[in-house]
């Protein structure tokens, strides 16, 4: 007895079979999609629109700054008008905004990359390693570079000195020409320019920060009539301070003294006035000038001034 024969039906060949992989579902796509890609573009966005809001912070307290406004409880009053103090005061904002944008960046940056390379699955530890040994060589090997960027930053937030600034370091004194973070540089009397790094600046004695003084001594003879010469030293001073450009450099009444100094070569007067930064030393030419006309006119000698 002849039975039929069964036969198993062969199964059809899969792509996979000729080596070709089928697409992926749109699921999977977009699940993927949600994962690592969707990270680092949160990511990238997000750091990207903290750096715009902070460099416009930046911008809008550097502008303030150099335009000179301070607040004052709910208003705001902008400072007098002065090309020294706003020369000096729009320098260290560019100075400080261009450090804060910088610093801005690189930290942001630096943050977002870490970030990124994280959620590829790269392994930081490594990274932040190396990172550290080379922090700690630089550090050894620029230690005087560091040391004058942070002299110059405090320097600028302290407001110790600016450009116009006739400024005395001890070893040089001269006329402030320009401040950055690492150098300041400064013109001396005679015309040489100085390069002065920020961190080996020891003290600073700046003359014409918010207001000096002008000081003249008047040496009249011994047997001089110190009322008259008193009198003709007040005339002096009055005189200039009617002036229409040194008048206005007048931030208190003068006084006048005498007998200071006795010797024997004569009587010492002395004037003394509280004038705008920077304006002493014209005051004290136009007040010795004036003295010796007016006792020289009210027949007073006059021994030195």
């Amino acid at each position: 007895m002849l039975h039929a024969a069964t036969t198993t039906p062969t199964p059809s060949p899969s792509p996979s079979d000729f080596g070709v992989v089928p697409p992926p579902e749109p699921s999977q796509w977009w699940a993927w999609f949600l994962g690592v890609p969707l990270r680092i573009a949160v990511t990238i966005v997000v750091s990207v629109l903290v750096l715009v809001l902070l460099r416009f912070l930046i911008h809008r307290t550097i502008d303030r700054i150099a335009r000179g406004y301070q607040s004052e409880g709910k208003t705001a009053s902008l400072l007098r008008a002065d090309p020294v103090v706003a020369e000096r005061r729009a320098q260290r904002a560019r100075t400080l905004g261009s450090v804060l944008r910088s610093t801005a960046s690189i930290v942001v940056g630096t943050i977002a990359v870490l970030l990124v390379l994280g959620d590829l699955g790269v392994d930081l530890a490594p990274f932040i390693a190396s990172a550290g040994v080379v922090g700690v060589a630089l550090g050894f090997g620029a230690q005087s570079l560091v040391k004058d960027f942070l002299s110059g930053t405090f320097m600028l937030l302290e407001d110790q000195y600016g450009v116009g600034d006739t400024v005395d370091f001890g070893v040089v004194h001269g006329t402030v020409e320009e401040v950055a973070l690492r150098v300041t540089k400064v013109r001396d009397a005679a015309g040489t320019l100085w390069y002065l790094r920020n961190g080996d600046i020891a003290r600073v004695g700046n003359q014409t920060q918010e207001w000096a003084n002008a000081v003249v001594p008047v040496v009249v003879a011994s047997d001089a009539d110190l009322g008259a010469a008193q009198a003709a030293v007040r005339r002096a001073v009055d005189s200039v301070q009617r002036d229409a450009v040194l008048g206005g450099a007048f931030l208190e009444p003068p006084t006048v003294g005498v007998g200071d100094s006795i010797t024997a070569d004569g009587i010492q007067l002395s004037v003394s006035v509280r004038t705008r930064p920077a304006m002493q030393w014209d005051v004290q030419r136009a007040l010795r000038l004036a003295a010796r006309d007016e006792l020289r006119d009210a027949d007073v000698t006059l021994v030195s001034a």
